[in-house]
């Protein structure tokens, strides 16, 4: 043999190696669990997106939105998949694993699994997030599952969120609501 076929001789009969003896296999691993929401403002008027992808330890959310007010603002997942502007996004009710006294993702007793970082809207009224949770999941995964029997909502506030004030952090009315669908 030469020393340009030697190595890979060695590399083709270890690989076959591998097969032989039960080593781990190189299958391709499925695709991850994804979702998402339309981020529809008190008009009912479509101003975003969110996505949602499952990893092994909890999902990532990538949001952007449009036309809402410079300055931060609340962004919590609410317990229901319902966005009626009509009522101002009420009826997406609390928080997910809403728990008396624990909102806040600086509370000692927190935070309930709905708490997220603020958004930040900039002077063009554009906000845009990438986030990563473990407190939910979208299937498989860590957390409540925000695919329950009632789904789940992203709810974006008027004000930011203080990260401890009960019960919403100061985080004031809600002015954008998307539900949470599988993909």
């Amino acid at each position: 043999m030469t020393k340009t076929t030697k190595p890979l001789s060695i590399g083709i009969a270890a690989l076959a190696a591998c097969f032989c003896f039960g080593a781990p296999s190189l299958a391709v691993a499925s695709e991850p669990a994804t979702a998402s929401a339309v981020m529809i403002d008190r008009n009912g008027d479509e101003i975003g997106f969110a996505n949602i992808m499952q990893g092994p330890h909890g999902i990532l959310i990538h949001i952007r939105v449009s036309d809402l007010t410079p300055g931060k603002h609340g962004l919590h997942l609410h317990s229901t998949g319902v966005c009626n502007p009509e009522d101002g996004f009420t009826s997406s009710m609390g928080h997910v694993g809403k728990a008396p006294g624990a909102h806040g993702l600086m509370n000692p007793d927190g935070p309930e699994a709905g708490d997220l970082p603020n958004i930040f809207i900039g002077a063009d009224g554009i906000g845009e997030t990438e986030l990563f949770t473990h407190l939910v999941s979208i299937g498989e995964g860590p957390g409540e599952n925000l695919m329950d029997a009632d789904g789940s909502a992203f709810v974006i506030h008027e004000n930011p969120d203080d990260h401890i004030t009960q019960p919403i952090g100061g985080a004031g009315p809600r002015v954008a609501c998307g539900v949470v669908t599988l993909n």
